[in-house]
Parts: structure tokens; C-alpha cells; sequence
């Protein structure tokens, strides 16, 4: 792997700008300005993690079944976030379906 602007291997870089979700992406899109593969995880972390804390965050005013959808959601985050850092150690460009073409579109 290609070291980035921080001396840092592309792949731990962009495992780390999903690490606290929407937060670490939007600290690596501001830090990293060589690595286009860097660069790409951070905004779909962003574009990703800030929509579901988003969405969260509307069905908690939902009474009884906006905390269960809102807990399910958190249950799938869980899992997409985990899948997307092994992805992104293994050096690939994985595009979450629409967030994906998104994030590849803003940069």
C-alpha cells in the first residue's frame, strides 16, 4: 500500500476515518489531501454514519416502534461499520449501495 500525506499506510489511514464514524471521516477528509482511496472511505463514512445518526435521531421521536426501528438501525450500523473497516484494510474501494456513489460523487 501507498503511504498518504500523514506517513501512514492507505489502508490503516482509511480503516481509521471510520473508526468513530461520521467524526474520524470528517477529520481525515480535512487532513488527507493525497490519497484519493484515503480520501473516498472518509466521505463514505460521512455520508454514511451522519445519515444513520440522522435517522436515529427522527425515530426517537416515534413513540414505541421509533425506539425499536431506531435500535435495529443501530444493530445494521454495527455490523455495516465493522464490515466497511475490514474492507477498508483490505484495500478496497467498497461502495455502499447509493451512500457509495455519493461519497465518489462529492469528491
Amino acid at each position: 500500500m501507498a503511504k498518504t500525506s500523514l506517513g501512514i499506510d492507505e489502508n490503516v489511514e482509511a480503516l481509521l476515518s471510520y473508526l468513530l464514524g461520521w467524526v474520524t471521516g470528517i477529520i481525515f477528509l480535512l487532513i488527507e489531501k493525497e490519497s484519493r482511496f484515503v480520501r473516498f472511505h472518509a466521505m463514505q463514512s460521512v455520508v454514511v454514519f451522519l445519515s444513520i445518526t440522522v435517522l436515529q435521531l427522527l425515530l426517537s421521536f416515534l413513540p414505541f416502534l421509533g425506539g425499536i426501528f431506531s435500535s435495529l438501525l443501530g444493530i445494521l450500523a454495527f455490523i455495516l461499520w465493522i464490515v466497511l473497516m475490514i474492507k477498508a484494510y483490505q484495500g478496497e474501494y467498497y461502495k455502499v449501495p447509493i451512500a457509495g456513489d455519493l461519497a465518489e460523487s462529492y469528491l
